[in-house]
């Protein structure tokens, strides 16, 4: 099973750093990452292997969505099942 979580806010130091080290505490795998500055803005798209997560998903997405709060930015977790029925034709 896999997960998509967006990060978006005001460029600042060590961003990626922080989103990665609470996946691998959470057990989550980063199998892609994508990510850009644009102007003042950070933007960065992952695709996480959740299959080992040490913790239900909605733990794990609320504790994503605290360390967005915490480091002002705005973090959001989607189950792959969820974005691919959004996005199916």
């Amino acid at each position: 099973m896999k997960a998509v979580i967006t990060v978006t806010g005001k460029d600042t130091m060590g961003i990626i750093s922080k989103v990665s080290a609470k996946c691998a505490e959470c057990s989550a795998n980063i199998l892609e990452i994508t990510q850009s500055v644009l102007s003042d803005y950070f933007v960065m798209i992952m695709l996480v292997e959740i299959s080992a997560l040490n913790m239900p998903f909605n733990a794990f997405v609320d504790r994503m969505d605290t360390l967005g709060k915490e480091s002002g930015l705005d973090i959001h977790t989607m189950h792959e099942d969820i974005f691919n029925t959004m996005h199916r034709i």
